[in-house]
């Protein structure tokens, strides 16, 4: 389709000049309805702005002029329509064409784009804290950036994803404190990784606190973190060593049980050595001291001051991240480098990538960044049971346990997997930054808009191909087509493609969400109203092509979002 377009675009181009209107650029668009054409332009009403003419005159002129030249055979009809908007119409033959390829094995990758082709893209997301729990927040943080991974392989990329983990700070300087007065066997004797990591999050509060209480221990912690820092052999950096085990461990389980998966690590204890060295580099041209520490002055730049070395000289955070965008060019050299945050942490990432900008241009320009809001839990059950910030494998068994209390008789990883699909859909189905509101009620429901409807859907199509496996087809002669081809399914089938590019473009998963509800509605509709397997209906064929094509871009599209779909439901 997108090939058909250029020649359309070049056509209505070509088309202008011969009418003699001059300096115009052409936008195709997808009307909400189809009976307002497959598309359309509104080129007519900018010209008669300029020529101050009725739109609909110069619409009918257009019109003329490409019926004369002759259209592409794809295009059945041009319509003038409104105060002057041209619609298109796609033939019969265009939409069975488009079924057929969708069917032919070799476009089993169907929807796949060459946008990025050739190119290397880095994506950075789930970067936990170790010695803290994994919470919901990292899991809205897993959930997109796994997706945006997935657009990036669509888009015809090199791509490498990695994670971020805080592995040195004070506050894991606290917890190890808290740990060694404790005793490092009581976090021996624990059994399962919930209870170790459970105890670990309890002492790096309880660090925090005795910390804030008792002065006098300032020394002592701080001189832990160094220890853990620099990595010198004591007790207090083997039980460092062993407490990083357990987190990972577990991060690297709950990422799994999520979906993803990590090519590597950068760890903050190595981009904190690269950040601090660079940052001291450009004191003068980019960062200046002040009061004992090392700061960007982001008032030039319409932000705000930001330290980057403290008083203490240790980098701080920000000091971190332009050793993290250093490493990840270094040792990536990627054409672009996304991550995803908080969108609280939106303004702080303006100043680092000002301050970025300065030192290397590179990591300013081909660095994207993308954010999510917060969640919330509807319902006082859910909400009460998980509280403000609950951790991962809470969240996830809570949503599980509500799946098999509502359907009877599931088995555990077909509960996991609808689970799965209804958080990973009201995560994605937002557009960016925007907060999230996990309502069990419509989250987990098998006929409105959620995650567990789409696996539906998809299951539904496998189970009508299932049915057919047996069948003795005839064979089709594709040159009887009849204009009832063209049906809801095919029209919104055909747009796939444009929507994974458009998802691509923007990094934006929300998009595909959107284009995977309508297709479901119109299957749905469709499945309800017909006897697709009819041996007796001379369109068998052509449903059971149309139901696989359904198939197909559903198991496409899920995949990106990093849903499964399951073998039954």
């Amino acid at each position: 389709m997108k090939k058909l377009l250029e020649t359309v675009k070049s056509l209505l181009e070509d088309t202008l000049v011969e009418l003699g209107f001059l300096g115009n650029t052409i936008k195709l668009v997808f009307p909400n309805n189809s009976t307002n054409g497959d598309f359309c332009t509104n080129i007519a009403l900018t010209q008669a702005k300029k020529m101050s003419e009725k739109p609909i005159l110069i619409a009918n002129e257009i019109k003329k002029k490409l019926e004369e030249k002759g259209l592409p055979k794809e295009i059945s009809k041009v319509e003038v329509a409104g105060v002057g908007f041209i619609n298109f119409y796609f033939s019969a033959d265009f939409f069975t064409e488009q079924i057929k390829i969708i069917n032919d094995d070799q476009y089993s990758g169907f929807g796949k784009s060459s946008m990025y082709l050739g190119k290397r893209i880095l994506v950075e997301h789930s970067s936990p804290n170790l010695f803290k729990p994994f919470h919901i927040g990292h899991v809205m943080n897993n959930v997109i950036g796994e997706s945006i991974t997935r657009l990036a392989r669509y888009s015809g990329a090199e791509v490498t994803e990695i994670s971020y983990p805080s592995d040195v700070s004070l506050g894991i300087g606290k917890a190890i404190y808290i740990i060694m007065l404790d005793g490092v066997s009581k976090l021996d004797s624990l059994q399962t990784e919930e209870e170790k990591l459970a105890y670990l999050g309890e002492c790096y509060v309880r660090g925090t606190k005795v910390f804030e209480e008792d002065k006098g221990l300032e020394i002592k912690i701080r001189d832990i973190s160094k220890k853990i820092y620099n990595r010198i052999p004591s007790v207090e950096f083997n039980t460092y060593e062993k407490g990083k085990e357990i987190s990972l461990s577990y991060f690297m389980g709950m990422t799994k049980r999520l979906g993803s998966s990590f090519d590597a690590y950068i760890f903050e204890s190595e981009a904190g050595e690269e950040g601090g060295k660079i940052v001291r580099e450009h004191i003068g041209d980019v960062f200046v001291k002040s009061e004992g520490a090392i700061v960007y002055l982001g008032e030039k730049d319409g932000l705000h001051t930001r330290v980057f070395i403290n008083k203490t000289d240790d980098p701080t955070y920000e000091a971190k991240d332009i050793g993290l965008l250093s490493l990840k060019f270094k040792r990536y050299n990627p054409d672009f480098s996304i991550f995803v945050t908080d969108s609280q942490q939106a303004r702080y990432f303006e100043v680092v990538a000002s301050a970025a900008g300065k030192i290397e241009p590179t990591w300013k320009e081909k660095t994207i960044h993308r954010t999510h809001g917060r969640m919330s839990f509807k319902g006082n059950k859910m909400s009460s049971r998980l509280g403000g910030a609950p951790i991962a494998s809470v969240v996830l068994d809570a949503i599980a346990e509500e799946v098999s209390s509502r359907v009877d008789n599931l088995d555990k990883k077909l509960i996991e997997e609808i689970a799965l699909a209804s958080l990973k859909f009201d995560i994605l189905r937002v557009a960016t930054g925007k907060n999230i509101n996990f309502d069990p009620d419509t989250s987990l429901s098998f006929e409105g808009d959620s995650g567990p409807y789409l696996q539906y859907t998809a299951v539904r199509a496998m189970s009508v191909l299932s049915k057919a496996k047996n069948l003795n087809l005839p064979s089709v002669d594709f040159s009887k087509r009849s204009e009832l081809l063209i049906n809801d399914i095919a029209k919104i089938l055909i747009h796939f493609p444009r929507i994974v590019e458009l998802s691509i473009s923007e990094w934006a998963p929300h998009y595909l969400v959107s284009y995977l509800i309508e297709l479901s509605h119109a299957f749905n509709s469709w499945y309800g109203n017909t006897r697709i397997i009819d041996q007796t209906n001379p369109m068998l064929v052509y449903n059971l092509q149309l139901t696989n094509a359904v198939n197909i871009v559903m198991k496409n599209g899920l995949w990106i979002l990093g849903i499964e779909v399951p073998e039954k439901m």
